[in-house]
């Protein structure tokens, strides 16, 4: 083989090999659409799908009906597209491995019971903290976050919670790229200020915040920590702000022992409390 004919060869597999490297495969596509939905929290079209991961309409469209046939998708009522039930069964059996959630879900039915108060879990989900499971108390005041809502870490206790065991140039870093300005106005946005509250909280094994994310909304939240200290997730509290000053019961005290008790359960001791 000559030089030249070599030099053609591996020009024509230059040529070839480059445009899979920049295509994005259809496995990032599912993602992409699926994490559109979750963002949006509601039903879509498949042109307003493609307009948020700014993909061609055709390739959606390809996409999203391989994904309707395949029970990933439902779609509804004029077109509009929403998760589908075989994600449900598959988020049944993730759940059914996490003793995390079993254990903390049992010590949220037992709290919500005693305190006759609506009582969240809540995770973390990179830059946001999400809400794993929920129970409302007996009164049914009412809350805007339900079971999967995602909110940015700097509007609740339970988000300056999950990120206060780490360093503090991580988690400045986390404020400084996610914290935002909440509905009501008094979500704290320095990164500084926040980095501070998140560490205390997680030493003090609490966290209040009252009317940051709703008006005359408040949420009394205790860490969960696994053995080395990490906040693996919280248990929470959700009133009317007027109820965080009364004594009885003390909503403090009992979210705090709730904590403790998962914590125990799962066999996670860290330091006396």
């Amino acid at each position: 083989m000559t030089a030249d004919v070599r030099d053609q060869d591996l020009s024509r597999t230059e040529v070839a090999v480059e445009p899979r490297r920049s295509r994005t495969s259809g496995i990032d596509r599912v993602l992409q659409i699926l994490d559109c939905l979750q963002r949006r929290g509601r039903p879509a079209t498949a042109y307003e799908i493609a307009r948020d991961i700014g993909a061609p309409l055709s390739t959606v469209y390809v996409i999203v009906d391989d994904m309707v046939e395949k029970e990933l998708l439902d779609r509804k009522d004029g077109g509009l597209l929403w998760l589908g039930p075989r994600l449900y069964q598959y988020g049944l059996t993730y759940a059914r491995t996490l003793d995390l959630l079993n254990v903390a879900t049992q010590e949220m039915h037992e709290l919500a019971q005693g305190s006759k108060e609506t009582v969240q879990i809540c995770g973390r989900d990179s830059d946001y903290m999400v809400v794993l499971a929920m129970e409302e108390g007996k009164d049914h005041f009412q809350v805007t976050s339900r079971v999967g809502t995602r909110t940015p870490l700097n509007w609740t206790a339970s988000g300056r919670l999950l990120v206060g065991h780490l360093p503090e140039d991580e988690r400045l870093a986390i404020f400084a790229r996610s914290a935002i300005a909440s509905p009501t106005g008094r979500a704290e946005t320095d990164k500084d200020v926040l980095s501070r509250a998140s560490a205390a909280a997680l030493t003090e094994g609490l966290a209040i915040q009252a009317g940051e994310s709703d008006f005359s909304v408040a949420c009394i939240a205790a860490p969960i920590r696994d053995n080395l200290g990490a906040c693996r997730a919280t248990i929470s509290i959700v009133v009317p702000d007027v109820k965080l000053r009364q004594k009885d019961p003390d909503l403090t005290s009992l979210v705090r022992q709730s904590a403790r008790r998962i914590e125990e359960r799962l066999g996670w001791r860290h330091g006396a409390r």
